[in-house]
Parts: structure tokens; sequence; C-alpha cells
């Protein structure tokens, strides 16, 4: 059976979380397989909330791993969604 993981954060605060999340991203660069990150854009303002969907590869530890270190950072909200095929 092959197991699929794909996590949903929220960057409550881009200016102050976004090193400490992108410090994490790095650390465990090897088991992610896709990243996208969008945030809102205008002419006056760029948002300081941000999404990040990350689809992860790789052993259940390290994707367990990985998952725990993001849900210490304290602004960052992560939800996860896991397929079993």
């Amino acid at each position: 059976m092959k197991k699929t993981r794909i996590l949903g954060l929220l960057i409550r605060d881009r200016i102050k979380e976004a090193g400490r999340t992108q410090k994490v991203m790095t650390q465990y660069a090897n088991i992610i397989s896709s990243r996208l990150g969008f945030h809102e854009v205008s002419d006056d303002i760029c948002s300081r909330t941000g999404i990040i969907v990350v689809h992860l590869v790789g052993s259940e530890e390290e994707k367990d791993k990985m998952e725990n270190s993001l849900r210490e950072i304290r602004g960052l909200e992560v939800q996860r969604m896991a397929f079993e095929y």
C-alpha cells in the first residue's frame, strides 16, 4: 500500500515566522516532492499571511518528524491530508 501525505501550512505572520518555517523546509528538503506557496499581493499591500502546500515523500518517520517540527512553530497552523492507495 502506498501512502501520500500533503501538509497545508497557514503562516499567520510571514515576517515573523517565514525564517523558522524555511529552516524546517530546508532541513527536510529530501522528503519534499512539491511545494506551492502563495499570499495576497496588490498594488498597495503585500499580505503578512501566507499559505504553503507541501507534498511529502519518504518514510513515515521522517514525515512525522518534519510535521512535528512545523507544529512547534508558533504562529503556524498545520493541516494534514493523507491518502492510502
